[in-house]
């Protein structure tokens, strides 16, 4: 029978210096005792619907289950597992952070009686539930959103991933499909435009369009190809070439300014190509002019 938490202090009280004194004359040495106080844990394989709002709305977002939120505003301070993880290790190696604590609050100290873990996010509720419906709606928008190394959102969207259902794991695409192959938007990134995939069919070119802003990268993973350009402030009309292929990876600009093309060289085999776009497309401004190449 577990024993009341008071009682259970008591017992740790007394019990923990009798502890050091049998340690220190069974090894000669005398233990060194770090005293943590951790916030709220979450991340990969924590028990929803048992003590973590994280992984229960993890879980339940995931899962297509409702969820309930009494009050947005209320604040929770959050520690990745990984981070904790990170502290232990230190704390092996006599590296530990020491602290010591005002009220509930860390107050960061090298000769302090306690140690903390030094990588803590505080968040509310509100917030941690409105990314995980975005982290939800990714398969339909393709919108990945801003997800800075070390942040909570990273953090978040890794721990929200390990609690989709095996039907969710795999979603499908949109394959624009005509006659001279495919065009697929792979993602689409916060502030840094979209990753597609172009399928040309043997012998079809693709393109002949300019941009003014907008700017791309294509790189062919399969297949030979030849990509044009040429300026439309150059008088003498040269255009610019590059022979491509998936047996030597490499990435062309298209400049802003040029009208450009891609050319399956191929009479037998698709040009597959991965374009990276500095924008994601907007139907409503596309910035996008038909312009052959060759005059």
């Amino acid at each position: 029978m577990t024993p009341p938490a008071a009682t259970a202090k008591e017992n740790i009280k007394h019990e923990l210096p009798e502890i050091e004194h049998e340690f220190s004359i069974n090894n000669g040495l005398r233990p060194r005792v770090l005293i943590y106080r951790f916030p709220n844990l979450f991340g990969k394989w924590c028990r929803p619907n048992y003590n973590s709002a994280v992984a229960t709305f993890c879980n339940n977002i995931a899962n297509d289950l409702p969820i309930q939120v009494n009050d947005p505003s209320v604040e929770l301070e959050l520690l990745y597992i990984d981070d904790l993880v990170d502290e232990m290790l230190d704390a092996l190696e006599g590296k530990e952070h020491r602290c010591e604590f005002d009220g509930l609050d860390v107050v960061a100290k090298d000769d302090g009686r306690y140690c903390h873990c030094p990588v803590t996010h505080k968040v509310t509720l509100g917030a941690i539930v409105e990314l995980l419906y975005k982290f939800a709606e990714q398969p339909k928008s393709l919108m990945i959103p801003e997800i800075p190394d070390g942040s909570f959102a990273k953090k978040l969207y890794s721990t929200y991933l390990s609690y989709l259902p095996k039907e969710k794991v795999a979603y499908p695409l949109k394959m624009n499909v005509d006659d001279r192959g495919s065009f697929t938007e792979l993602v689409h990134l916060a502030n840094c435009g979209q990753v597609s995939i172009n399928i040309s069919r043997p012998g079809i070119t693709k393109g002949q369009h300019w941009h003014n802003t907008k700017w791309e990268f294509f790189i062919v993973v399969k297949g030979h190809g030849l990509i044009q350009q040429r300026s439309l402030n150059d008088p003498e009309g040269m255009v610019l070439e590059w022979e491509v292929s998936g047996d030597r990876i490499e990435a062309v600009h298209m400049l802003p300014g040029y009208t450009h093309n891609i050319i399956n060289l191929s009479d037998t085999e698709d040009l597959v190509t991965v374009m990276y776009c500095n924008e994601v497309f907007n139907p409503n401004k596309p910035d996008t002019f038909f312009e052959p190449v060759d005059k």
